[in-house]
C-alpha cells in the first residue's frame, strides 16, 4: 500500500478466458477532523467531521474543509495542525489561535461526510445567498479562449497518477486563465479532492481564488459549487454533468459553470461571458 493505492489479486475475465493478475485499487480510509478553540477562559477540543478519504494531504483536506464550511477565514486563524493515529483511526487536529471566534451553532451540526455524498443535509441555496462570505465574483472575469476549455481534460489527465494506476480516483485541478496548471489533488471523494486543493491555497495565503478556474474529473454537484464559491472561484468546469442545484448556485452568484467538457465539446450552463470565442 502506497497511501493512494493498494495492491490486490484479482481474477480477470476477458471474453471466455480468465486468469489471475495483480491489480491496484484506490485506498479509502476514515479521517476524523478535530478542532481546538477557545471558549471563554477554557480550551475546547472536539470532533467535527469524519470523512472517508484517500490518505495523503490530510492537513490540506482538514484546512480546506474548515475553510469551505466557513469555520476559518484564512491561515492566520490557525495556531497549529497535528496529524496522528489513535485507536479510533487517523486524526487531524487543527488548533485555532486564541481569540478566533467560532460559530458554535455551525459546529453543533456535527458534520458527517462520505466519499459518495459530500456533506449530507447541506444548507439550502437561500442560506448561501444570505451569507456575507459569498460576494458576487467580478463579471466576465477571468476570460478564457473557447479552444482552451477543450484542453482541460488532457491537462488534468497528465497529472492523475493515482487514477492511472487504479482507475478509481476523482481529481480537481486549479488552473490559471492561460491554461497553466497550478495544482492537482486526487481522492476517492469529489468533495475531498476540492477541499485538498483549496486547503493548499489557504495554507499558502492565496485565497480568494478569483483569478483562477476549477476543473473536476466528475460531475459538478451542489457541494462542489458551494466550496468553489467559498474559495472565491468564479468558474467551475467538469467532465461530467452538473446537478440542477449546481446550476442554480452558479446562476445566482454570477459564476461560470461548464459541463461535459470532453471529446472536443462542452456545455455552458451559466456565465458564458467569460468564454472568448476564437477568431
Amino acid at each position: 500500500m502506497t497511501g493512494e493505492s493498494a495492491k490486490v489479486v484479482v481474477r480477470k475475465v476477458e471474453g471466455g478466458n480468465a486468469h489471475t493478475v495483480d491489480d491496484c485499487v484506490a485506498v479509502e480510509e476514515p479521517l476524523e477532523i478535530r478542532l481546538g478553540y477557545s471558549r471563554g477562559s477554557n480550551r475546547v477540543r472536539r470532533s467535527i467531521s469524519i470523512t472517508m478519504r484517500t490518505p495523503g494531504h490530510d492537513e490540506e483536506l482538514a484546512v480546506g474543509f474548515l475553510f469551505t464550511e466557513g469555520i476559518i477565514r484564512d491561515r492566520d486563524c490557525i495556531e497549529s495542525i497535528a496529524v496522528g493515529v489513535e485507536q479510533s483511526g487517523n486524526i487531524v487536529t487543527v488548533e485555532l489561535k486564541s481569540g478566533v471566534a467560532v460559530e458554535i451553532d455551525r459546529l453543533e451540526r456535527h458534520f458527517y461526510t462520505t466519499s459518495s455524498c459530500g456533506v449530507c443535509g447541506k444548507a439550502s441555496l437561500e442560506a448561501l445567498k444570505l451569507s456575507p462570505r459569498h460576494p458576487m465574483p467580478p463579471p466576465d472575469e477571468p476570460r478564457v479562449p473557447a479552444s482552451l476549455v477543450h484542453q482541460f481534460p488532457a491537462l488534468l489527465r497528465d497529472r492523475q497518477s493515482a487514477f492511472a494506476s487504479t482507475g478509481g480516483m476523482h481529481a480537481s485541478a486549479l488552473l490559471e486563465p492561460s491554461g497553466n496548471l497550478i495544482a492537482v489533488r486526487e481522492d476517492v471523494g469529489r468533495h475531498n479532492a476540492v477541499d485538498k486543493l483549496v486547503g493548499r491555497q489557504v495554507l499558502a495565503g492565496r485565497v480568494p481564488l478569483s483569478g483562477t478556474l476549477l476543473f473536476v474529473s466528475g460531475r459538478t454537484s451542489f457541494e462542489i459549487l458551494q466550496k468553489a464559491l467559498a474559495a472565491g472561484l468564479p468558474w467551475v468546469a467538469g467532465i461530467g454533468a452538473p446537478s440542477s442545484l449546481a446550476v442554480e448556485v452558479a446562476d445566482s452568484f454570477g459564476m461560470t459553470l461548464s459541463g461535459f467538457v470532453r471529446d472536443n465539446r462542452y456545455n455552458v450552463y451559466s456565465g458564458a461571458g467569460r468564454i472568448v470565442e476564437d477568431v
